[in-house]
């Protein structure tokens, strides 16, 4: 079959890589198309993908716009010379509509409740919307839903081992504690009115106090005073660095949940809760959510005493999750191939099921 895969961001990158090699194994025809957005490109080329730019970036609510016609053009003109059998992507608005245009196929891989735009811009047109059992919207006949995360795609231990060299790369110790703080640019779609922390210094300042380094990474620029904590390792290594830290604190749902799945416990800062984020939380105490008016002091709180337990339960509540949670790359796999022969995928109830 000839599948066509759109990236938009750099976490698409990390979420088909593993598809994207399988079905080219298979003997599939994978043609991938992005828009340059953060270190997506960079990605691109450290996983050896094969790939073609077809926008910029965005640096505003309105230049977003303006790409996105660009870049949804431009996918249309290529699709129709590629004819595929099924195009897919992560929310879908121009895989959708391309298809749509197309009389083919798409399936769009989602998780964010709470991004409104992206979901009536596209869910519409789609033809199948995989979602995780944690989704909390019912979308109706199109919805395929599976027991799993976007980020087990990438970071199930039989897709990814972590490199200890990185922690060489980061400059800190075998034996060192440390943590990784994570700050949001706050510049989608789905986060204008929402936020994090209160004040960035004040997060330093604690997790030193409690005896831990502080490794700081920040969509876009980091605030001045915070410059030198910023990390210095290649971006197709931070999840090894999740893998070994003591502790994940930051803004961004993407990365507490990736930290969670390794076994990392993290602390989520945000006004926005997810349905991943809160399961993750309630179900396997490996992400702590806080997200009311008194989030950063709680959170915190809450990620000084992780520094300082002396017992360590994480490895023990993943190894629960990992046997609850599918390996979602053969989601991916098995979803595109079913439709793309015109079957309809059906619900992933347990791991057994991929069988």
């Amino acid at each position: 079959m000839r599948v066509i895969v759109t990236i938009q961001h750099p976490g698409h990158v990390h979420f088909f890589r593993n598809a994207i090699d399988e079905l080219e194994a298979d003997g599939h025809e994978v043609h991938v198309f992005a828009r340059e957005s953060g270190v997506a490109v960079d990605l691109l080329e450290a996983a050896g993908i094969d790939y073609e730019v077809l926008a910029g970036d965005a640096n505003s609510l309105p230049s977003l716009a303006a790409v996105q016609a660009t870049y949804e053009a431009r996918l249309l003109r290529r699709a129709r010379a590629i004819d595929p059998d099924v195009i897919t992507a992560i929310g879908g608005v121009a895989a959708a509509h391309v298809a749509t245009a197309l009389r083919t196929e798409s399936v769009v891989f989602y998780d964010t409740e709470h991004a409104t735009l992206i979901t009536s811009l596209g869910y519409p047109f789609a033809d199948v919307i995989c979602t995780p059992t944690c989704y909390r919207d019912e979308i109706g006949s199109k919805q395929v839903s599976y027991p799993g995360y976007h980020e087990l795609a990438y970071l199930h231990p039989d897709r990814f081992e972590p490199d200890p060299s990185v922690l060489e790369l980061a400059g800190v110790e075998s034996d060192e504690q440390f943590a990784v703080v994570r700050l949001s640019s706050w510049g989608a779609s789905h986060d204008v009115g929402h936020g994090g922390f209160d004040d960035p210094h004040e997060v330093v300042d604690r997790l030193e106090n409690a005896g831990a380094t502080v490794l700081l990474t920040a969509e876009g620029e980091p605030p001045a005073e915070l410059e030198s904590y910023q990390l210095e390792t290649p971006p197709e290594k931070m999840h090894d660095l999740l893998a070994y830290a003591d502790v994940v604190v930051g803004e961004g749902a993407t990365t507490a949940a990736e930290a969670a799945v390794l076994g990392t416990p993290s602390v989520y800062v945000n006004s926005l809760s997810l349905g991943y984020t809160a399961e993750l939380d309630s179900e396997y105490g490996l992400l702590f959510e806080f997200s009311d008016e008194n989030r950063h002091v709680e959170a915190l709180e809450k990620a000084v005493s992780i520094i300082e337990r002396e017992d360590d339960p994480w490895a023990t509540r993943r190894e629960r999750l990992l046997a609850e949670r599918v390996d979602v790359t053969d989601v991916i796999v098995r979803t595109l191939e079913t439709t793309a022969r015109g079957g309809r995928p059906t619900q992933t109830k347990h791991a057994a099921n991929l069988g």
